[in-house]
């Protein structure tokens, strides 16, 4: 049996403890069409005979398997991701339901875009780093009085939702103006490490035991803002023109 020829959004599990719920999570993903399962970091290593026994024939999905040290390797090259909790966050960032996120991310995929879906870890779900890298994050209408989900069951929610929506989407327009593509995970990160150097130097970050806090603040507007790859080219260049202009000013009073 081979992947399936559609495209569909990456998978990624950070640091997955069980090798049986790996391989339910690759059986969830077979039965509805996904073949790109991503671990992160996971706690028994791999492979695992006891995933590949749990997926029940998804060897497609097991034997494509790519592994990452960190999360934020395993979303580099993807330009959209969501991130499930079931947990309130101090985030600004938008919160979707599983129909609505899988709704987002047929719109994206179909656009040509490369997107994927962060699942934590099976104790406590995904850290508030993890879910800083994300754009958004999806959570489900499970009864308040017992929210927890299993690695899989979230993921059969997610792939379900994702094959529904395909079979019964309708008709798109004959064309539509293609759209710019949205920047890579890597180099909007790229751009964060560049924007805060000139802003350090700059003496932004007042007073010095507040730098974190802002940091991240520009970090969660500037991820809002869905910047595309030109775009972020764009403001590279802008900063690149401040930092040769206070470089000059500094020769100048050095002189």
């Amino acid at each position: 049996m081979s992947v399936s020829s559609e495209p569909s959004p990456a998978i990624i599990l950070c640091e997955p403890q069980l090798g049986e719920n790996i391989g339910m999570v690759a059986r969830a993903m077979a039965n509805f069409g996904l073949g790109d399962l991503r671990l992160v970091n996971p706690r028994d290593g791999w492979p695992s005979e006891k995933a590949r026994a749990a997926a029940s024939r998804a060897d497609h999905v097991i034997d494509a398997v790519t592994l990452y040290e960190t999360t934020a390797e395993a979303v580099a090259d993807l330009s959209f991701v969501y991130a499930t909790t079931a947990r309130p966050r101090d985030s600004f960032k938008p919160v979707r339901g599983p129909k609505e996120a899988n709704a987002t991310l047929r719109a994206r995929i179909g656009a040509g875009e490369s997107c994927g879906i962060l699942f934590g870890r099976e104790r406590f779900g995904l850290s508030n780093e993890e879910v800083g890298l994300a754009d958004e994050i999806v959570t489900f209408p499970v009864d308040p009085a017992f929210a927890s989900l299993n690695i899989a069951q979230a993921v059969l929610l997610m792939s379900y939702e994702w094959r529904s929506g395909l079979l019964g989407e309708a008709a798109g327009p004959r064309f539509t103006a293609p759209p710019a593509p949205q920047a890579k995970k890597e180099d909007l990160q790229s751009f964060f490490a560049h924007l805060e150097s000139s802003l350090e130097a700059a003496g932004y970050f007042y007073p010095p035991e507040k730098r974190e806090v802002l940091a991240q603040n520009l970090r969660t507007m500037l991820t809002k803002a869905a910047f595309s790859e030109p775009e972020l080219r764009s403001l590279r260049g802008v900063i690149r023109s401040f930092d040769h202009a206070a470089a000059k000013a500094r020769s100048s009073d050095g002189a």
